[in-house]
């Protein structure tokens, strides 16, 4: 038991710290068991998928798993989708392209002007004797 007054707050500290992440450990992978579940049941897939990225997502927010962890489980995930023959992209909305215009290609451009230069000033300098 420590007897510093920081160590104690540590202790509490690390103590509500793995009270939290053992919390978001158990969402994540409640998250991923209800993915597989329902690619049995073949209902709510999608919904279920994006639940489960976003659980892994906070996980990752918060440091539980690593950035390469994540983007293996997502992959997975994807890969169970499609094999199931349901995926996430039937859900997503095609962005509308807009074309620039072309006003800003016909602006001019002119070179800059030289900078003037300034003559250097010499310090005069005398040999002492």
């Amino acid at each position: 038991m420590p007897i510093i007054k920081s160590a104690k707050k540590r202790v509490r500290v690390a103590a509500k710290k793995s009270v939290q992440n053992a919390k978001t450990k158990r969402t994540l992978r409640e998250a991923i068991k209800a993915f597989q579940n329902s690619l049995k049941n073949g209902k709510k897939v999608s919904e279920t998928q994006s639940s489960a990225q976003s659980a892994i997502d906070f996980a990752v927010k918060k440091g539980i798993i690593s950035k390469n962890k994540a983007a293996r489980k997502k992959s997975q995930l994807n890969t169970n989708a499609k094999a199931a023959g349901t995926t996430k992209s039937e859900t997503k909305v095609a962005k509308k392209v807009v074309a620039k215009p072309a006003a800003k290609a016909a602006v001019k451009k002119t070179a800059p002007k030289a900078a003037a230069k300034k003559p250097t000033a010499k310090k005069a300098t005398t040999k002492k004797k």
